[in-house]
């Protein structure tokens, strides 16, 4: 087991870059990036990218120097490689999806999708962002087959719309949606969204609420994606909170983990639990173990 690191060949930002892996697990490339005061913003799904005037310090510090091919072959090996389509959307790539499926959802109200998109694009957000919305109209689709009623789709769209990190957000989002929507959808619509809406700060469904179901499920799946890109939501989810310091972060992320752990199940959908649960534990569980190392 190695940290591995290769020539740094890679031009980005006015600069060249390499790349920084572990061979062996994620943890240890995080703690090793920590001590090389690689900031966390710089993981990316399976590696860190590091500025070649920090090549030599990391070297020093224990870094393994290793060609970009043996680099990314000893990266496959070890099962840590995350592909092209396992990755996170780009913001623009998420950006152009929800234009489409907002012209699919209300074709004649484009500018409260302008609206709408335009908090989901706010600067201070990192993971509850235009990539999280995405995620989630794009698992809506898969739990759903592709028939999904509009009101679930507007939850998705209203779910976070409001974003502060506080216990108040997603009242806060379905009081917006109550008040933003009856005129397009009516009242009896606006108000199933906004129910559902609420229904994400428990992630608690009553078994015959189909539509609760679903969309519980669609905002959980982010819990069952590979290992390396569950990383990069903790690394969002940290940048969401850097506000927060590390002594009240952590036990805040423990508490919020293991509630998740203690739902049984976490997904209340049959496709949902068959696609994520076993995944979403082991990536909970992992999670929880390495928080216990914080202490």
């Amino acid at each position: 087991m190695a940290l591995l690191i290769d020539p740094p060949r890679w031009p980005a930002h006015g600069t060249i870059w390499s790349h920084l892996v572990s061979d062996h697990a994620l943890m240890e490339l995080h703690e090793f990036a920590q001590r090389a005061g690689i900031p966390y913003r710089g993981f990316d799904h399976d590696h860190y990218d590091v500025p070649a005037e920090r090549y030599r310090d990391v070297v020093e510090l224990g870094a393994e120097p290793v060609s970009a091919t043996d680099l990314v072959r000893r990266l496959l090996d070890s099962g840590l490689r995350v592909t092209r389509k396992d990755r996170t959307l780009s913001r623009a790539a998420a950006l152009g999806e929800a234009h489409a499926r907002w012209a699919g959802l209300l074709p004649g109200h484009p500018e409260l999708g302008q609206e709408l998109l335009a908090r989901w694009r706010e600067p201070h957000r990192h993971y509850h962002d235009i990539r999280h919305l995405a995620h989630c109209l794009t698992a809506l689709d898969d739990l759903s087959g592709g028939q999904l009623d509009r009101p679930v789709a507007l939850a998705a769209w209203f779910h976070d719309v409001v974003y502060r990190g506080t216990a108040t957000d997603e009242a806060a989002s379905a009081a917006l949606a109550e008040d933003w929507l009856p005129d397009v959808v009516g009242r009896v619509e606006a108000a199933e969204v906004a129910r559902l809406v609420r229904l994400t700060a428990s992630h608690d469904p009553a078994p015959e609420d189909e539509r609760g179901r679903l969309l519980s499920d669609s905002d959980l799946s982010i819990l069952g994606v590979s290992e390396g890109r569950y990383h990069v939501y903790l690394r969002d989810v940290r940048l969401d909170f850097a506000h927060v310091p590390d002594d009240a972060f952590f036990p805040g992320r423990r508490h919020v983990v293991e509630a998740l752990l203690a739902k049984a199940p976490l997904f209340r959908t049959h496709r949902g639990f068959d696609r994520w649960e076993e995944a979403a534990r082991g990536n909970l569980l992992r999670e929880l173990a390495a928080l216990d190392r914080i202490r």
